[in-house]
């Protein structure tokens, strides 16, 4: 049977749109990356825009974890962390975008060959548990999980109890230290 010529180009063209819009986003990233710290001063929104932020790097290092390590000294861990893994869990649409979008440049790479098998047996759980481990590695996990097709909901959400779980020990941790350091 043949493989109809207008789904190809549907496919062709949701990888194009996916492609642009993670180099938009990436760009814009790097345009405003020197001045997340001023995010801060926004509390709850800016926490969540420094974190978004932060996430929507692809590979790049930024100061996410950080800023949610010392704004924890400030408010409330739990709403740091909430706040925190919201913003965390959209950002990383862009490793998602970057998996449909940039599939065919990807899936030959030495580094993507560890995570795929790992994100396509496990999927959504594989996500969780990525994504709640502070590791550089997530953003390959979210480009697995774009180029196996998992359905963005499914995605979104595990990439936001995973952020949630390490939001919430990051910020703790904040909160102790900045209280520690005070009782001296």
């Amino acid at each position: 049977m043949a493989e109809n010529p207008n789904n190809d180009r549907k496919t062709l063209i949701l990888r194009g749109l996916s492609l642009l819009a993670f180099i938009g986003i990436t760009i814009f990233v790097f345009s405003v990356r020197d001045r997340a710290d001023e995010l801060a001063v926004y509390g709850y929104p800016g926490i969540f825009l420094i974190a978004m932020l932060s996430s929507a790097t692809v590979i790049f290092p930024a100061p996410g974890l950080a800023i949610v390590f010392g704004m924890a000294g400030v408010f409330h861990p739990m709403g740091v962390a909430f706040a925190a893994a919201c913003g965390a869990a959209l950002g990383e649409t862009t490793g998602f975008l970057a998996g449909i979008g940039g599939r065919g440049v990807i899936e030959n790479t030495k580094i993507y060959a560890r995570f795929e098998p790992f994100v396509r047996k496990y999927g959504a759980f594989a996500i969780v548990a990525l994504a709640a481990i502070p590791n550089p590695f997530f953003d390959l996990a979210s480009i697995a999980a774009g180029a196996l097709k998992l359905p963005y909901w499914k995605f979104l959400l595990a990439a936001w109890v995973g952020q949630l779980i390490k939001m919430t020990y990051v910020a703790y941790a904040g909160s102790l230290a900045v209280n520690w350091l005070l009782g001296f």
